[in-house]
């Protein structure tokens, strides 16, 4: 009795086409019901591939992993669709997805970067290849908040440095934020940083020839004020030590 319940229980789902399988698929995909999801939509692959049903399903599983919050596993569906399914019309979102599922994958700013670094590299690709994209002012938003997040930890490093008295290595990080994040809002301190590692050098000159080099990109008042108090000190200690 009980196999013949567990068989009746199934045979619905049998005589479902590939069409209502897919559609039985989008309706677990609304309800949250994502694992639910996957298996309509892996069935719908394995018996579609080719046909028009199968990039279909190929970008709503990627969806079912991306809104279950496995992005990695989403990504690895959103690329099969771009590899194997160019002529897709879901290839534009599922390349967005990708720079958004990388995104939202990457962490904290003083953990490891590659995800952001990814995400920043996906974003490039996304606003290059698709510059009349709905999507394209998000994704130009997202690519300045990743370089903020490469430049800060940058920037940490340099602090760190600092705090164990590598004044030259914490100058070469907070160089690199100079050079290759130029415009975000971490310049004004990241020179404030360099002035900071030749004042506790006690390297007078040089903390002064940087500080006049820098012709005013540092505006901040409190950060001007911050700066020439650095170099005060650090000029009055250095001349105390030579008494």
């Amino acid at each position: 009795m009980i196999l013949m319940i567990g068989c009746a229980g199934t045979t619905p789902n049998e005589t479902l086409s590939l069409s209502e399988r897919l559609e039985l698929g989008l309706d677990y995909l609304d309800e949250e019901k994502y694992l639910q999801a996957q298996d309509e939509f892996n069935l719908v692959l394995i018996r579609a591939t080719g046909t028009e049903l199968g990039d279909d399903a190929q970008f709503f599983l990627g969806e079912s992993y991306f809104l279950n919050k496995e992005y990695i596993l989403a990504i690895a569906e959103y690329e099969k669709l771009t590899r194997k399914m160019g002529f897709s019309p879901f290839v534009e979102k599922a390349r967005f997805r990708i720079c958004e599922a990388y995104r939202l994958d990457s962490p904290k700013y003083y953990h490891d970067q590659i995800y952001t670094e990814k995400a920043l590299e996906k974003y490039q690709e996304f606003v290059d290849d698709f510059p009349n994209s709905e999507n394209y002012d998000t994704a130009l938003e997202a690519m300045v908040l990743l370089r903020d997040k490469l430049a800060k930890k940058l920037y940490e490093t340099g602090l760190l440095y600092l705090k164990m008295d590598e004044y030259e290595p914490a100058r070469l990080s907070f160089q690199r934020v100079l050079d290759q994040f130029y415009d975000t809002d971490i310049v004004e301190i990241t020179h404030l940083g360099i002035i900071r590692s030749y004042c506790l050098e006690t390297n007078i000159e040089k903390a002064r020839d940087y500080w006049t080099g820098l012709g005013g990109q540092i505006k901040t008042e409190e950060l001007i004020a911050e700066a020439e108090i650095l170099i005060e000190n650090a000029a009055e200690k250095k001349a105390k030590s030579e008494k």
